[in-house]
């Protein structure tokens, strides 16, 4: 639940008010006295009795905007016609379409766009298949694919719930990098059903963007499509996240005056986010990581371990810390939460060391109020966009996609991820730099273009050696 107005719960509210006095400015008052915020206020129809008026306001919750109808309700002379929620408005038949990019007026123009001259076209790409990224949309296009089984903080629920996300991830392919992105949403669980339905629609696409497919099924869905197909298969919720918290740890370390080798780490969380944040910061150069799971800290001695534990605790935890979150992050330089709501205080971040930096990424609640980590810590960021330094997948993905598909690139490979990392970073300036911005706004009109070309360098001569452990 949003802690103060949020435009996701925003309402417009259609009533009429007598013409005359002051029932307008008592809109405002009773909207304002019932803790919403109004954005605007439009008088719609004006009459000798009676205005129409749309009054548009920001709730905490749906439970707070029913409580500012029933105030507005409570105005003498009120009459309420409709409310409606402007989130559900916005997604009514959809947030994306396909349109021609040709046009279609004659017979001429449909002759060369369907029958029969694209017959020419498909054997063309029947006897070379490399012609289909130059005559087709596949060079410009990525399929989302999700099982609907890990949709945001929402858990297992389902491929149809998952599709009004899928869709807005496609809108920000388009807004922000221009690549035409469709929702894949899978009625199945099964990691060969997953797969193999990837495999078979792949020819049409690109690239693959997994999305929200919970862990550990996750890791092997993208380790074989990686292994069966020659298109990048990019997990979002894995390395997306992995570089926008590395290159916004590259700055907040700036900020403070340490550096990423020599810090102490404590990482809550050892699902997909978690692990690949974990992989690319090894990678990076960190060498003091300790990571927490809801059993406490990861260590060699666990005796619950599976593959991707092991690996963890192989590569991490070298002094065989065995105790919580709480203990982990005693005296750690860094904290960063991709976990569940609510597991410290800010007692605890009162332990931290001195400068201490505080990523609480779980979202829509994160690990600790930010209000109570800011006492205490340096920096602190959120995946909110309530609060600065918002750390938001959409910083990345579309500048890599872009880069991958510009280059032709066959995979994903870690140097690519951590190039993005850097030039991502590098969009925030020396002079910009500070406590509360360490990363750049995902309007910044640099970060998709300076992701992407350092994407498209990278992969240059290198996009076949796959994926490297970290």
């Amino acid at each position: 639940m949003a802690t103060v107005p949020s435009v996701s719960y925003s309402i417009t509210v259609r009533l009429e008010v007598p013409a005359g006095g002051n029932a307008v400015s008592q809109l405002t008052h009773a909207v304002e006295s019932a803790g919403g915020v109004v954005t605007a206020l439009d008088v719609t129809t004006a009459g000798h009795e009676t205005l129409r008026i749309d009054v548009t306001c920001a709730a905490r919750d749906t439970d707070h905007a029913q409580a500012i109808v029933d105030k507005l309700e409570g105005v003498e002379g009120v009459v309420i016609h409709k409310v409606s929620d402007r989130t559900f408005l916005m997604h009514l038949g959809g947030k994306i379409e396909m349109r021609s990019k040709v046009p279609l007026r004659n017979r001429d123009e449909l002759s060369m766009a369907y029958t029969p001259g694209v017959a020419r076209v498909s054997m063309a790409i029947a006897r070379n298949p490399e012609d289909a990224r130059r005559l087709t949309i596949k060079r410009n296009t990525v399929a989302v694919v999700t099982d609907g089984s890990a949709v945001l903080g929402l858990g297992n629920i389902g491929p149809a719930a998952a599709l009004p996300v899928m869709e807005g991830k496609a809108a920000l392919f388009k807004r922000f990098a221009d690549i035409d992105a469709w929702p894949i949403c899978l009625d199945t669980q099964d990691v060969d059903e997953i797969v193999r339905t990837v495999q078979i629609i792949a020819p049409g696409f690109g690239g693959i963007n997994l999305e929200d497919i919970s862990a550990p099924r996750c890791f092997e869905v993208e380790r074989r499509l990686r292994d069966l197909l020659d298109i990048p298969v990019f997990h979002d919720d894995q390395h997306g996240t992995a570089i926008c918290v590395l290159a916004a740890l590259t700055n907040a370390l700036r900020v403070v005056g340490k550096d990423l080798g020599e810090v102490r780490i404590a990482l809550a969380g050892a699902g997909a986010a978690g692990t690949a944040v974990l992989r690319l910061l090894l990678a990076a150069g960190a060498r003091n990581v300790v990571v927490c799971d809801y059993l406490g800290a990861v260590h060699r001695g666990r005796q619950d371990l599976d593959d991707s534990l092991q690996w963890i605790a192989d590569h991490t935890n070298a002094e065989g810390y065995s105790g919580d979150l709480r203990g982990a992050v005693k005296g750690a330089d860094v904290f960063i939460g991709v976990s569940a709501p609510g597991i410290l205080n800010g007692d605890d971040i009162a332990t931290m060391a001195k400068d201490a930096v505080v990523f609480a990424l779980a979202n829509p609640e994160p690990e600790i109020s930010p209000d109570d980590a800011r006492e205490y810590a340096a920096v602190v960021a959120t995946g909110r966009s309530d609060y600065p330094n918002q750390i938001n997948n959409v910083l990345a993905f579309p500048g890599v996609f872009r880069g991958l598909l510009d280059a032709q690139a066959t995979v994903v490979s870690q140097e690519m991820l951590l190039a993005a990392a850097k030039a991502l970073a590098a969009v925030v300036t020396t002079e910009e730099l500070g406590p509360n911005y360490i990363v750049p706004s995902v309007f910044h009109p640099d970060v998709s273009g300076a992701v992407a070309a350092a994407v498209r360098e990278s992969a240059g001569g290198r996009a076949r050696t796959g994926m490297t452990e970290a």
